[in-house]
């Protein structure tokens, strides 16, 4: 049995998020014994005739020779196939929930190319094209609903990269991820600046909104910017902090929150964070307030004050989602494309 994963690149072959969770779902295929290959071709968002570029690309990529086939981030879904189920990692996100935030006075031609994506990813996704569509989280499947009309399942991917431990809990926080304005890395810096406690902050990433960033927390001493880490250096940032925050606005998923628990860290996030909203069990885990600087910086002053309590949440937080595995999400998805089988018999 072959299947292919399809999945889009960045033009500048940035890695992130979406390709770890392309590598761990390959990964799980194959070790159901099931031939998989990643086929990925480039999404580029850069314009209008580049988006229209890059859906032609893959409606016109033949993957006849395949017994299956996984679509993943958008425009992705555009693949044909007999056989195709889609596990949708997001749609092109500025047209939907982003729209309002990014064009404030869209002209009509925006507005029309709003309608021309929506209309599309209805059809493209609508069955029969899509035998079955499964979605990273609640958000997605939610986004899926309200725009698209389309009813999805749930599937929370695991960590590829899993190497994270529990360590000290040392006097920072630690907030890794691309700075950009939509992770809203500047609501945490804003909420130091109300911050009494002596707790440092270490940004990791790079992004758009660097310079901006540097800006506005280049008066407090006790945010540091690490630029890129390397993953053991990631996983040591994260076993010695105090906590983690991640406040992005209507984030699909978000592995930082899982990386965080599962270096038994709690996370501080906000109530309109989407997906780690969804994750994070107020007071339990860690907290969920309104996305105001003032309370953000409450709570990092509880944190700070309460190291006891900060690994308690933690080590709750690990508890939470000890059920997340790839060897399940793998079976899920051969069973909806058809392919499943007694590995016992192989």
């Amino acid at each position: 049995m072959k299947v292919a994963v399809v999945t889009v690149t960045s033009k500048n072959k940035e890695r992130g998020g979406a390709e770890r969770f392309y590598d761990g779902l390959v990964a799980a295929l194959k070790a159901w014994d099931i031939q998989t290959d990643m086929i990925g071709l480039v999404g580029d968002e850069s314009n209008f005739d580049r988006i229209k570029e890059s859906l032609l690309n893959f409606y016109d990529t033949d993957l006849s020779d395949y017994d299956g086939v996984i679509s993943t981030k958008a425009p992705s879904y555009l693949i044909r196939h007999k056989n195709h189920i889609c596990y949708l990692v997001h749609t092109m996100r500025v047209f939907y929930d982003m729209f309002e935030n990014e064009f404030l006075c869209p002209t009509p031609e925006l507005l029309e190319q709003r309608k021309f994506i929506t209309m599309l990813d209805t059809a493209a996704l609508h069955y029969p094209r899509v035998k079955k569509v499964f979605t990273i989280g609640n958000t997605v499947s939610n986004r899926l609903l309200r725009y698209n009309g389309l009813k999805s399942e749930v599937l929370h991917p695991a960590l590829a990269y899993d190497n994270f431990k529990p360590g000290k809990y040392q006097e920072y926080l630690f907030l890794p991820g691309r700075l950009h304005r939509w992770k809203r890395v500047d609501l945490i810096i804003q909420s130091m600046k109300y911050v009494r406690e002596s707790v440092r902050l270490k940004i990791a990433g790079v992004g758009e909104d660097e310079e901006k960033l540097y800006a506005l927390a280049e008066k407090d001493k006790r945010i540091e910017f690490l630029g890129r880490v390397s993953d053991e250096e990631l996983v040591d940032l994260y076993s010695n902090a105090l906590a983690v925050p991640f406040v992005p606005i209507h984030e699909d998923y978000g592995y930082i929150t899982l990386e965080a628990f599962k270096s038994e860290k709690p996370v501080l996030t906000c109530s309109d964070s989407g997906e780690p909203a969804h994750f994070v069990q107020d007071n339990r885990s860690g907290f969920v307030c309104e996305p105001d600087p003032r309370l953000i910086a409450e709570k990092i002053a509880f944190l700070y004050n309460n190291p006891e309590k900060a690994s308690t949440m933690g080590k709750n937080g690990k508890e939470s989602i000890a059920g997340i595995t790839w060897d399940a999400i793998a079976q899920t998805l051969l069973n909806a494309l058809g392919l499943l089988y007694d590995r016992q018999t192989v």
